[in-house]
């Protein structure tokens, strides 16, 4: 979607006051920071948010009453039109359902489609929060470990089948993109996936909420596109937050084809509304910031441009796997030969560098640390150049 627009990435709004989590989480790991720092950590971004939203939400507010809302047409055909815009399928509008966020999401439908003692596949290292909802609803985590080998990860398939054909699997989560890796699956790969849990019986919940920072060179192929014979074995996670910049607004729409499912999450749990601005906000985001977003992911590519060659010139001791996808690129400080305490004391006490430190993903994150890029570049630069003057003094 072209625009003539001019977007603002360099501006920095300070959020330390804000009460932004990653903000908080900072301080909270060092109390006594200089001026100026900025977190790395916490998937949400800090660009301004797109003024098509902005100025959509000050225009509903003149005439709005913020009272009990539902979805509209409008909020429809805004999700629909996007998903088939963007990602080749269409949304049927009886597959909705609104979560305030896909965590919630996922915690809420493992709970109706498993009993305590079930297992659930999940592909490590991972987004933390996939294990929290598994042993919240009493299941066993299963870990398939992805193969790394000089910097590019794959799927061990072998170990995938082995695990899929074990009778407590009844679910796997999928996380594509992949985070933290930055992996964008390929379509041979998902294809692969879907047959074989199609094969043992094994329920398919694609997380694509990265689905739309995708760098260029790859291409996002949803699990919905595959063909009709997996859209009954699957549930798709969407939502605005990472794409938008709108984790604040708890807004997701996951897309779940089977009618017993839907219908036994709402007997459980209830029924379900966003709030009145997190539904204007999705449907301006889908219908009128796309330039914005293109905007951005050019701009988080340069980001990404921009440290891998400080890495390579100034710190190549430290590496990263290409990111092909979202804006967290995982970088392997394992050539340091420090231990995880060392590593957090060097971070986060001496360089003032603050990401998500790789063993909180699970196995085959230690020694690594995961650094959001979608941020002003001078912040990048300000950062990794604390980063190389502390390594060089070690």
């Amino acid at each position: 979607m072209e625009t003539d627009m001019k977007y603002d990435f360099e501006t920095l709004i300070d959020r330390s006051a804000q009460g932004a989590y990653k903000w908080m989480a900072m301080k909270g790991k060092n109390p006594d920071l200089p001026d100026g720092i900025v977190p790395l950590s916490v998937a949400d971004m800090e660009f301004k948010n797109a003024p098509e939203i902005v100025e959509g939400l000050k225009e509903y507010l003149d005439t709005a009453i913020l009272g009990y809302t539902g979805p509209t047409e409008a909020y429809f055909d805004a999700v629909i039109s996007f998903m088939e815009r963007r990602h080749g399928f269409s949304p049927k509008k009886e597959w909705f359902m609104e979560f305030g966020g896909i965590v919630s999401a996922l915690r809420q439908i493992i709970g109706v489609m498993t009993n305590p003692g079930d297992s659930v596949m999940i592909m490590t290292p991972v987004y933390h929060q996939f294990r929290a909802v598994i042993e919240f609803n009493q299941c066993n985590v299963v870990e398939n470990q992805l193969i790394e080998k000089d910097g590019v990860y794959t799927i061990d398939f072998d170990d995938f089948e082995k695990k899929a054909a074990r009778e407590d699997v009844k679910l796997f989560v999928l996380c594509s993109p992949h985070n933290p890796v930055g992996r964008v699956w390929t379509e041979e790969e998902l294809r692969k996936i879907a047959d074989i849990c199609l094969k043992y019986n094994v329920y398919v919940l694609s997380d694509e909420i990265h689905f739309d920072l995708i760098m260029p060179g790859y291409k996002h192929v949803s699990m919905f596109t595959l063909g009709e014979k997996y859209i009954p074995n699957t549930i798709l996670f969407t939502a605005p937050s990472k794409t938008f910049n709108l984790a604040g607004m708890h807004a997701s729409n996951v897309f779940v084809p089977d009618e017993k499912i839907r219908d036994a999450v709402r007997k459980k749990y209830g029924g379900f509304s966003l709030a009145a601005l997190s539904y204007k906000a999705v449907e301006f985001a889908y219908a009128r910031a796309e330039g914005w977003m293109d905007a951005m992911v050019e701009y988080v590519d340069g980001n990404r441009k921009f440290v891998m060659d400080f890495l390579a010139e100034h710190l190549p001791m430290l590496t990263a796997p290409a990111m092909e996808g979202t804006y967290l690129l995982w970088i392997d400080m394992r050539k340091l030969g420090l231990s995880e305490e060392e590593k957090s004391e060097l971070l986060y006490k001496k360089a003032f560098v603050f990401g998500d430190t790789g063993t909180v993903f699970g196995p085959g994150g230690e020694g690594f640390e995961r650094i959001n890029l979608a941020c002003p570049r001078w912040v990048l630069k300000e950062a990794f150049e604390r980063l190389e003057k502390v390594i060089k003094e070690l």
